[in-house]
């Protein structure tokens, strides 16, 4: 495969975990805007929000602790319950032994790794949401909103989608877990200059890009499918705070 075959693949991942990012603080907000306007008690609030979340969480706290343990780092606690920081939520936190750039920022992007493996695998095994993509790919939009709600026609489906649901909107590297990246950007950043300017051969490089093309598309579709399941998820919590807000107002 070329590279300039993998580029629109590569920029279609990140625009779908930019997307991702800014649904599930969506979720997040609006969730809790619902269930303050319903009780008017923000613990509640923030109590809903971790307990739909619940699995997604302790899958991205329990990748820091796996991880960190893989890397050889001291881990001293692990907490899965939320707790309020003036205008941010912490729904689970595990303390890591400091261990240098290279360490920290794979204990750091660990729940954004893993949550791909399980996404790409369990949206492909199940609603084979590789087909989402190809129907995008084509620009066949009612075909592709077509094929999601064929997927979700499925006998299990409501069980496997709420387990995409919580893992992709789980999975996001918190402010914390980004802080190790920035050296580390511009570590890679410099690598590839050299590279360039040397003029060092492309062909592992292409070779690479060759092996994981297909299993990022895999992970692009399951982000597809996720982002399609927030888009609805929010249009009926906003249409909820929407009436809930009337009412108390």
């Amino acid at each position: 495969m070329l590279v300039d075959d993998a580029l629109p693949t590569l920029l279609l991942l990140a625009l779908a975990l930019f997307a991702l990012a800014w649904l599930s603080g969506q979720v997040s907000v609006r969730t809790q805007m619902v269930v303050y306007y319903a009780s008017s008690s923000l613990d509640l609030a923030t109590v809903a929000i971790f307990l739909l979340l619940l699995p997604g969480v302790f899958v991205h706290e329990l990748s820091h602790w796996l991880v960190a343990r893989m890397v050889g780092l001291r881990v001293s606690r692990f907490r899965v319950w939320p707790k309020r920081h003036k205008d941010r939520i912490g729904l689970g936190s595990v303390s890591v032994q400091r261990g240098g750039t290279w360490r920290d920022s794979v204990v750091g992007m660990a729940p954004l790794i893993s949550g791909s493996v399980l996404l790409a695998l369990t949206g492909s095994a199940v609603f084979q949401s590789d087909l989402l993509l190809g129907q995008l790919a084509q620009g066949r939009l009612l075909a592709t909103l077509g094929a999601f709600f064929d997927a979700l026609a499925r006998p299990d489906a409501a069980l496997w989608a709420y387990i995409l649901f919580v893992v992709g909107n789980s999975m996001m590297p918190s402010r914390s877990d980004r802080q190790p990246l920035r050296p580390l950007l511009l570590y890679l950043a410099m690598a590839a200059l050299i590279y360039a300017v040397v003029g060092l051969p492309i062909d592992p490089i292409t070779a690479l890009l060759g092996w994981l093309i297909p299993a990022i598309q895999l992970l692009v579709g399951s982000l597809l499918f996720v982002i399609l399941l927030d888009i609805f998820v929010v249009a009926g919590l906003f249409l909820l705070e929407s009436i809930l807000g009337r009412l108390r107002g």
